[in-house]
């Protein structure tokens, strides 16, 4: 069993990421975890957007 973690700024970015990544993938999924994270920083939010895969090779 094996992870692979994504962080990304924008959700479209990790779209693409994970996507890239299960394209390659030679495995069965085991699980998909997805998380959005906020902060504020003075006036600014920053978004987090992340998903863990696990899986077997």
């Amino acid at each position: 069993m094996k992870v692979k973690v994504f962080d990304e700024n924008h959700e479209k970015d990790l779209e693409n990421s994970v996507n890239m990544f299960l394209s390659t993938l030679n495995g069965d999924i085991i699980d998909i975890k997805y998380e959005v994270s906020i902060s504020i920083f003075g006036e600014e939010q920053i978004y987090c957007f992340s998903a863990m895969i696990i899986y077997n090779e």
